[in-house]
């Protein structure tokens, strides 16, 4: 169930956050830990389409959502898939125990890991498409009708956020903008490898402290990644610089 006292300070952060240079993995970050937040589900995730129409993951929750999301790409099933290909529409799987014909490699691998239901919601506006916010829960009915049409909101929101950076900065292509954005986000998922190797943690422990880095250091998430991918910045480093803590939540 959302929850109701939330909802106005997170569309006024999520609008906030849409400032001329903003960071779209960041943005996107944001949005699915919002959605966990506020709709009551157990993980959430956003993927984009590249260039050339292929689903791709941009952001998620957690390290479990974003190896299940890879999951839903290799197989071609899932909501999120579903969602993309039937052009738009939003996807309901309200007891995945009774999608196993449906998705017989993404069900159980969702149950697997301790979802009983699935959603998938649209970024879409009218004729532009850019693809979907990827919803969990870990009852079965774990999303009710009116938390669809938050989290839709929600949705429109990023969508109307990414196509407004498209019309103010004309200059750079839409689809130049979001290959970028997922051209960052490979370089992201190769830095908390690195970062998580030197330290000794998990992929989840190393990307809290390369986020909680570039928050401190006022920089783009995906510039610090890039640093510690090119080895100008070690976990070290991170670790070392003044309150070097996790951020919050």
């Amino acid at each position: 169930m959302a929850h109701d006292e939330l909802i106005g300070p997170t569309f006024v952060e999520l609008a906030d956050t849409l400032v001329e240079g903003y960071d779209l993995i960041e943005f996107l970050l944001l949005l699915s830990e919002r959605a966990v937040e506020v709709l009551g589900v157990a993980a959430a995730g956003v993927l984009l389409a590249d260039q050339r129409g292929a689903l791709r993951v941009v952001a998620s929750s957690t390290e479990e959502m974003r190896l299940l999301e890879l999951v839903e790409l290799q197989s071609s099933e899932g909501p999120c898939f579903e969602c993309w290909t039937q052009r738009g529409g939003s996807v309901r799987a309200d007891d995945l125990t009774l999608a196993l014909e449906r998705w017989p490699v993404f069900a159980p691998a969702a149950i697997a890991s301790g979802f009983a239901s699935a959603y998938a919601l649209p970024l879409r506006l009218r004729d532009d498409r850019l693809g979907a916010l990827n919803l969990f829960a870990a009852t079965p009915d774990g999303l009710s009708l009116d938390d669809q049409a938050v989290g839709q909101a929600m949705a429109d929101i990023a969508t109307i956020g990414i196509l407004h950076e498209r019309t103010v900065s004309q200059h750079v292509a839409l689809a130049g903008q979001l290959q970028a954005a997922l051209d960052s986000r490979v370089v992201l998922e190769q830095s908390k490898g690195m970062v998580a190797e030197q330290t000794g943690t998990d992929a989840e422990a190393a990307f809290a402290l390369i986020r909680a880095h570039a928050r401190r250091s006022n920089q783009r998430l995906g510039e610090v990644a890039r640093a510690i991918a090119e080895r100008r910045i070690s976990a070290d480093d991170l670790r070392s610089s003044p309150h070097a803590e996790p951020p919050p939540g």
